[in-house]
């Protein structure tokens, strides 16, 4: 499928995870791909990697003008970095709170600051924000991060609702549990790693996790020109972990 081709895209967050599992599927399907990361090392051939920090307005209105001047436009951004907190409310200091959302939600506001005005040029402009299902699911132990997440997901719409008229297309993606390095770094705090995993893909619907390509093909669509009527969408991806009621399974 060549549904981007022609497209230039950034992805913010692209060189693990779910943003290089984008990144990759991007340009496989005919996009010229640039990705944010404070590391982008080792990416693949064809896709270039600019060294960015979210939080720095100046880095990130270089990055997006660099962008222009090496491929001339700017079709669609990808606002995939963030970082992670756990604890109650009690948990994280007035520091941490400032990173967290200087991250997860400012971050995304001078990416996107800075593409507007190439974005409106573009027939086929895009913003995919990555939100959580924690934006509306309470989950234990993820005060910080739930709010972080809630407002990307009030930022999506309201920015939706700004740019529809201007040809920009403005959506959110909501994964569940995702097997990616964040996760990995979670676990690896539990006193049995193995059965922490365990019990955690236990509690998904589909008994795993989400994987950084499944997510990413929620990305894709949400992106695509193909897509061109889907408007200020939040699209779950999350095993059903949200919208489902399931039984316990039968005890043999």
């Amino acid at each position: 499928m060549t549904d981007f081709g022609g497209l230039v895209a950034i992805v913010t967050g692209g060189a693990s995870g779910i943003g290089l599992a984008t990144a990759e599927l991007l340009n496989r399907r005919g996009a010229e791909v640039a990705v944010f990361d404070l590391k982008p090392d080792g990416l693949p051939d064809g896709i270039l990697g600019i060294e960015v920090d979210v939080t720095d307005d100046a880095q990130v209105e270089s990055a997006v003008a660099a962008v222009i001047e090496r491929f001339g436009r700017l079709d669609v951004v990808v606002n995939n970095a963030g970082i992670g907190a756990v604890g109650d409310v009690t948990g994280n200091s007035d520091d941490e709170w400032l990173r967290v959302m200087d991250v997860n939600v400012v971050g995304m506001v001078r990416v996107a600051r800075h593409a507007l005005p190439h974005l409106r040029r573009s027939p086929a402009a895009a913003i995919v924000n990555t939100c959580s299902i924690v934006a509306w699911a309470g989950v234990e132990q993820r005060v910080l991060y739930s709010a972080s997440k809630g407002a990307v997901y009030a930022l999506t719409l309201a920015m939706a609702a700004d740019h529809v008229r201007e040809g920009i297309r403005v959506n959110c993606v909501a994964p569940g549990s995702a097997d990616t390095p964040w996760i990995d770094r979670s676990l690896s705090q539990a006193a049995d790693v193995t059965a922490a995993r365990a019990a955690l893909n236990a509690f998904q619907p589909t008994g795993r996790l989400v994987s950084a390509d499944e997510v990413a093909g929620a990305i894709a669509y949400l992106a695509s020109p193909l897509s061109s009527a889907t408007v200020g969408t939040v699209l779950a991806v999350d095993n059903g972990m949200h919208g489902l009621r399931l039984r316990p399974p039968a005890q043999p």
